[in-house]
């Protein structure tokens, strides 16, 4: 009896805690760090890049993160869009660049091999300032290819093409709200994810992007590949306090 209820308190908190080697890492960033994902960082001074297809500025180019302007987001509301949650699921996401005009670019990258699951899912959402034309605009771009190179899925916005598409916020910004992503993949395969937010090459507009909730499920909100929820804060302590209780009464009886 002593051993089964010790089991079942250390089964708890693996199930609560655990999560997959083959998926998408920090789903939901709730680690509150980068565990898993590589960071990119420069400056943009081009004017070629498009709204539509690839992206001119090429995330892979960026492989230091000196000038790193992202930050993991706590719960609360945007400063610019003041409706927009900047959590998707859970108590943590990542914003990739800031509101500063200031030429900055930022990347954010992950590749997985024996992807242990049938779906990638995930959600973003993109604030960018009003500023020029689709070729010198502030821009953001999210690909997800496979192994061999085939875009899955290719979401690339400047805040030229943003109006009809993205909402207007009446203080010369727009901002698309969360969009969540189901991609159908097979499992057992590689992906990778990237995303990239820069400033308009004049210095004088910004653009940034929320990533949250990566999951091997469609609604998992954020699972890290655990197939399940993201657990509650107090989800943790619970089976902390499980495994407490059984430990002090093994103690007792064998006092």
């Amino acid at each position: 009896m002593k051993k089964s209820t010790l089991a079942i308190a250390l089964l708890s908190i693996g199930v609560v805690g655990s999560a997959q080697a083959a998926s998408f890492l920090n789903g939901g960033f709730e680690s509150n760090n980068y565990s898993g994902w590589t960071l990119g960082s420069g400056t943009n001074f081009n004017n070629t890049a498009t709204s539509t297809g690839a992206l001119a500025l090429n995330p892979a180019s960026y492989t230091t993160n000196t000038n790193w302007q992202g930050a993991i987001t706590s719960a609360g509301f945007d400063t610019i869009d003041s409706s927009l949650a900047t959590v998707r699921y859970g108590d943590h996401s990542v914003r990739v660049n800031n509101s500063s005009n200031d030429y900055s670019v930022n990347v954010i990258t992950q590749s997985v091999s024996n992807y242990d699951g049938t779906s990638i899912n995930f959600s973003w959402a993109a604030v960018l300032e009003s500023s020029h034309d689709t070729v010198d605009s502030d821009i953001f771009g999210l690909k997800v290819t496979d192994g061999s190179g085939n875009v899955l899925y290719n979401a690339t916005y400047s805040s030229a093409s943003a109006p009809g598409t993205f909402k207007y916020l009446n203080n010369g910004w727009y901002s698309s709200g969360w969009q969540d992503i189901t991609l159908n993949v097979a499992k057992g395969g590689d992906y990778t994810i990237s995303l990239l937010a820069a400033d308009c090459p004049y210095g004088g507009h910004a653009g940034y992007v929320y990533l949250d909730g990566f999951g091997t499920v469609s609604g998992g909100g954020g699972d890290n590949g655990s197939g399940g929820n993201v657990p509650e804060p107090g989800s943790l302590a619970l089976a902390g306090l499980g495994l407490l209780a059984a430990l002090g009464a093994r103690r007792r009886k064998s006092a």
